[in-house]
């Protein structure tokens, strides 16, 4: 069908991504009022520098799109699923369906903004109206500069000037009733997403269902279900032990809310309750990820990069005894609990908690001097909620390589961050279930020895410090 003729002309095509919601939807909304709408998803695993998704993420995404599929019914538009490179399947069909127009919400990785940039380039040689919309931040990154223009590397003074400027109210829902015709859907080589064999894990799938429950309302549910108890978050966000903590990032990382509807709950929220620690708290990690996106877009190499040199001096450990450490700690068994109890939390249920994620994470770089580039890749494929953007960024603070990052001799004790936020050792208990006969400190690693079968320490924890401090010492 060519492009300047037909039915499809008055349609727009809005290319769902990372952002698998109706409501609060820029793009969406902009195909509304222009006209008729067909949906489109595209799982892009051959483009250039994309990564892949892990094993989490793909159970997620599966479980997502068929809760967005069901809302985009409602309101009668068509989703079209299609596997493959986005910079050739979206013009495939846009040629297909002779769509006169196509919206998107701005994505903010290095690789992603070139198929975006390629994909605007074909419509603007096709005339096809190509138009994108900010949506997954708060503000764009180029908005928020220092005094001179730069982007800001230091989080404190980028949250002053991030809660300086206004944030929009979001978007409802648009109104049901503008879906293209199911024809044109077909035209689109409309694929069946169980082919794709997201969920291929049986086993994997079984403990994410039942940690749970993927798609739009449920994060609702969820949000609502955390603003009632948001006045622990304060003290409790810390506590492991305690289900303090909103649990909302991979609902934000598959844009099942928006972070402007969460802000504005929270805050509407703050005024009718009358303000709280635990909100301003909960505020503040809002924008802790807005920064890591920040940071992605201005260094795309993020996740394979230190932000600092001199760390590119340091000498990790390689060989089969640093990988046979690495395996150790991807499946729980390096003989410290904390550590072993944050692994399997991981592997059991695609998440885990913040305070312990930089306890393992710390152990992994420096207690057991292993790249922190080998954790990211684990905590790719493991984690519900892993991004780009909060994945690497997040890896290089514990590793002290990246931007206001935690000084690379600040190393987590993790028996003393056991016994500081976990001091009943109830989370401990729950994941390392050796440890939980009475009689046992389930925070003093190298008590049991491997006969009572909890493994002996990987590394003594205070040799292991020292070992990482003189290591750095001689980058200097």
């Amino acid at each position: 069908m060519d492009a300047a003729e037909g039915p499809g002309r008055a349609v727009t095509v809005v290319w769902f991504r990372d952002d698998l919601r109706i409501t609060d939807h820029p793009a969406l909304d902009a195909a509304v009022r222009r006209g008729r709408v067909l949906a489109l998803y595209v799982l892009d695993e051959d483009s250039a520098d994309v990564l892949p998704l892990g094993t989490a993420a793909r159970w997620w995404l599966d479980g997502s799109l068929r809760s967005l599929r069901a809302s985009l019914a409602e309101l009668g538009i068509p989703l079209v699923s299609r596997r493959g490179p986005a910079g050739e399947v979206v013009p495939e069909v846009l040629r297909r369906t002779g769509a006169g127009g196509i919206t998107w919400n701005r994505r903010y990785g290095g690789p992603e903004r070139a198929v975006d940039a390629a994909v605007k380039q074909w419509c603007a040689g096709h005339d096809v109206e190509a138009h994108s919309f900010a949506a997954a931040l708060l503000h764009e990154p180029w908005e928020v500069r220092t005094g001179t223009g730069r982007p800001y590397r230091v989080f404190t003074p980028f949250w002053k000037a991030l809660r300086a400027r206004p944030v929009r109210q979001p978007l409802p829902a648009p109104p049901a009733g503008r879906g293209a015709p199911p024809a044109l859907a077909a035209a689109a080589g409309d694929e069946d997403p169980q082919a794709w064999a997201l969920r291929a894990d049986r086993r994997r799938a079984e403990d994410l269902g039942a940690s749970w429950t993927t798609g739009e309302a449920a994060a609702w549910e969820r949000l609502d279900d955390f603003l009632d108890r948001v006045e622990d978050y304060a003290e409790g966000h810390d506590r492991p032990d305690r289900d303090a903590t909103s649990r909302l990032s991979p609902h934000l990382r598959w844009g099942e809310l928006s972070p402007h509807a969460v802000w504005d709950a929270t805050v509407r929220h703050r005024a009718d309750q009358g303000g709280s620690p635990g909100l301003e708290k909960f505020l503040t990690e809002l924008g802790w990820r807005e920064f890591n996106w920040h940071l992605l877009h201005e260094h795309p190499d993020l996740h394979r990069r230190h932000l600092r040199p001199r760390f590119d001096a340091f000498p990790w450990r390689s060989g089969e005894e640093a990988a046979a450490d690495l395996s150790a700690w991807r499946e729980g068994r390096t003989g410290v609990p904390l550590v072993d109890a944050g692994m399997r939390q991981l592997a059991g249920t695609g998440w885990m908690h913040n305070r312990v994620r930089m306890v393992t994470a710390s152990f992994l770089v420096k207690n057991l001097m292993v790249d922190w580039r080998a954790g990211v890749g684990v905590f790719h494929d493991a984690l519900v909620d892993a991004d780009a953007a909060n994945n690497a960024a997040n890896w290089q603070w514990v590793a002290g390589s990246g931007a206001d990052a935690s000084p690379f001799f600040r190393i987590f004790n993790p028996v003393t961050q056991a016994r500081r936020f976990d001091p009943e050792a109830r989370y401990v208990r729950r994941w390392v279930p050796e440890l939980a006969a009475e009689g046992i400190d389930p925070h003093e690693p190298g008590l049991l020895g491997p006969s009572a079968g909890y493994p002996e320490p990987l590394v003594d924890l205070r040799a292991s410090r020292q070992r990482a401090l003189d290591a750095w010492a001689a980058t200097a």
